[in-house]
This record gives C-alpha cells, structure tokens and sequence, in this order.
C-alpha cells in the first residue's frame, strides 16, 4: 500500500515536471494551456481548469507544489484509498480554479498557473484527518499543531484574496482547500464526529467571505473595505467607477454582444449616473 500511495503521486509529481517543463520551453504552449478567463468563459476551453495545474512559472514553485504533495500524500492516500486521492487531488485543482473564474469573472485579462489548488485540497484533507499532527518548517525553528496551521493558512488566503497580495493565486489556494475538507468529510464522515471544532473553524471563515463576497462583490474592489461599514459616498462612487470601467474595457475587448442582460443594464445605468 505504501509503495503504491507513493507510486501514484510520483506519477502526478513527473507528469507535472515534464508539462511544466514544456511550459518553461514553449510560450506558445504555456500561454494555450494556462488558466485564462476569456478563453475559458467565452472560447469554452474549459479544458484549461485542468491544465492549469500541470503548469508553473518557474522551478522554485514547482518545486514548493510537489515537495508539499509527496509529503501529505501518504496520510491521505493511505486513510482514503489510491482511487480516492486521485479524485480528491483533481476535485480540489477543479474547485481552485472555478473559485478564481468565479472572483475574476469579469476580468477577462487575469490569468493563473500552478497546482497549488490541488496541492491544498491534499494538504486539508490531511489536516481534517489528522488535526494534531505536528507540521515544521524547513530552516525555521518552530512547530504547530496542523489545525492551528490550517487555520492561520485559511486566514491569511482569504486576505490575500481581499488585497491582492503578492503574485500569488490565493483563489486557488482556498477553494482547492474547502474541496479537499469537504471531500474527505463526504468520504470519511466520521471527521466530523472525531474534530467537529476543527472542521468548523476551518470551513467557517470561508462560509463567511463567499457570503460577504456574494452580497458586498465591492468587498474586492474598495481599498480598506469589507462591507460592514462603507462610507456611502466616496466607497459606492470608486465602486460605481470601477465597474463601469470594467465593462467598458470587456466590450472594447469582445463586444456589446459579450454582455449579460444585467451587466447591459448596469453600464447604460452607470453611463447615465456618472456623466
């Protein structure tokens, strides 16, 4: 069983190094693998949710991606099965990527590589898993229990979402993440029973930001703001500028005809309001 845990995720780790490899070699074939919103919304090449993870942007975060799976593997694999790893790793690469297309719908220019959504998903099935193993860190002279890093990992990505911070597809990093939560819990239920307060504090703060997220979009948009309280004024004028400009810039890319209803409703709304 070990050997075979190990087998299949130096398969994933080669087949990875030799497409991210291509990649490095050929722009022209990493550009028509990456994740990129107007091909994949419009062009439909939804392919590319997949084939995003098998690409990176240089060595040193290949290297980062399947260092971290090939140490979590062996936990998940071993409690779930071969089968069920595999599906988990290629649900959470899914699930990363349709959370970023979901935040970055309507910027048809953001573009994103890497299997770190993947790569999370293992991670947090690990941590669901086994919440009191202890996690250390290469060249640094601390430890912490793998709930607690879980929890400052959740934190931290869903700021980064929020500010932008860094080149750094933190979209990915959580919804691969709550894929890989929730995959273990629907495959082993008996997580919930054994640590309800880790899963809950885990899964909770995403809960919280999708809603935020979903009700105040212009959480995302307006600098030192999370929706609680605006300043009226000022915040919905910079929000009403940028959406207009947005829509603006995705008709001069692919036309009026690439527009929703609602986003035709919203730009001739905001052409009249902000004249």
């Amino acid at each position: 069983m070990t050997e075979a845990i190990e087998g299949v995720a130096l398969l994933i780790i080669i087949v990875t190094t030799l497409v991210s490899y291509q990649g490095f070699k050929s722009p022209a074939f990493f550009d028509r693998y990456a994740f990129e919103v107007d091909p994949i919304l419009i062009g439909r090449e939804y392919g590319r949710l997949v084939s995003a993870g098998l690409l990176h942007a240089n060595w040193l975060h290949l290297i980062f991606n399947m260092a971290t799976l090939f140490a979590f593997s062996y936990g998940v694999g071993f409690v779930l099965g071969i089968r069920y790893f595999v599906l988990l790793y290629v649900v959470s690469l899914v699930a990363g990527n349709l959370l970023a297309l979901y935040i970055h719908r309507n910027h048809g220019d953001y573009s994103a590589i890497g299997a770190s959504g993947a790569v999370s998903g293992v991670l947090f099935a690990s941590i669901v898993l086994f919440p009191d193993a202890i996690i250390t860190f290469p060249f640094l002279p601390f430890e912490m229990p793998s709930w607690l890093f879980g929890l400052v990992y959740m934190l931290v990505s869903l700021y980064g979402i929020k500010m932008q911070a860094g080149n750094i597809g933190h979209e990915a990093h959580v919804g691969g993440a709550i894929a890989g939560i929730l995959s273990a819990i629907c495959l082993e239920p008996a997580i919930v029973e054994r640590h309800p307060l880790v899963v809950a504090a885990l899964i909770v703060p995403f809960v919280l930001f999708m809603v935020l997220l979903v009700k105040r979009p212009e959480v995302l948009w307006i600098e030192n703001y999370w929706g609680f309280s605006p300043k009226p004024k000022a915040s919905a004028h910079l929000h009403d500028e940028r959406v207009l400009d947005e829509l603006l810039e995705k008709v001069s890319r692919t036309g009026l005809d690439s527009l929703s209803k609602k986003e035709r409703e919203k730009l001739e709304e905001l052409s009249k309001t902000l004249k």
